[in-house]
């Protein structure tokens, strides 16, 4: 898929890997939403309209049905389509299982996979319609090999693959494709808290032995949007923390 002039939602990306996969798009021509529960700012409009492409905001909570459905329709509304759907958002709220609430888990739930689920099903409508899509899921290789104190935010990424590929096998037919991708320890506003000491700790457990960067993964969802023959699959960007044989 040629990128330039389609129309991209990036969910959550006012921020972290979201706003690096939405910079992303617009250096490939591709007209960007925005994505946040809160108000996108004047600013962060600017930014991506700097590259000579349209981008609109959107606000709205993921995890509602309804939100879900009326954000992809300002997104048609605005831009004239949705061509590329990247399911970013999502939260952390991380606790030993024997101390977590059932609010701490069920919140994690409905954000990182029901959310993934409601932006998914409204855009398909649109996507099924035009017989052409991508949808390009946020997971986790917490999700692939579980954490401790992450049991709702490694569920909440399992569920995501297991989401991902049964989408890819309804819309095939229809010339969508549904893949997921599965950070590792990247450098954010999350990792910047972290000591000395744990990033060494984490380190020591990668094969590259660093921290991957924001463009690593926006540069791996440009890769999927671009490819026709790709789907179902998760695609790993971790520097080798999660090695599958």
């Amino acid at each position: 898929m040629d990128l330039k002039g389609k129309n991209v939602l990036v969910t959550g990306s006012t921020r972290g890997i979201g706003k690096a996969v939405a910079l992303a798009f617009a250096k490939e021509g591709a007209n960007v939403a925005l994505n946040g529960r809160g108000e996108i700012t004047a600013e962060q409009i600017t930014e991506i309209e700097s590259f000579g492409v349209k981008c609109i905001g959107v606000s709205g909570d993921i995890a509602s049905f309804d939100s879900a459905e009326n954000m992809i329709k300002a997104v048609v509304e605005g831009l004239g389509s949705i061509d590329i759907l990247v399911n970013n958002a999502g939260i952390t709220n991380d606790k030993l299982l024997l101390r977590m609430s059932e609010d701490d888990f069920t919140r994690c739930i409905q954000i990182n996979l029901t959310g993934t689920f409601n932006m998914t099903q409204h855009a398909i409508k649109r996507m099924m319609k035009q017989r052409s899509g991508r949808i390009i899921n946020m997971s986790s290789v917490v999700g692939l090999m579980g954490n401790i104190g992450q049991a709702n935010y490694a569920a909440s990424k399992a569920g995501v693959i297991g989401l991902t590929k049964s989408v890819a096998r309804e819309v095939a037919a229809r010339g969508i494709t549904c893949n997921a991708i599965a950070p590792g320890f990247i450098e954010t506003e999350m990792t910047e808290v972290l000591s000395d000491k744990v990033k060494e700790q984490m380190n020591q457990q990668i094969p590259l032995q660093r921290f991957g960067q924001v463009e690593d993964v926006a540069d791996t969802a440009i890769f999927l949007a671009k490819s026709p023959y790709i789907t179902g699959q998760v695609l790993n960007v971790d520097g080798g923390l999660v090695m599958q044989g």
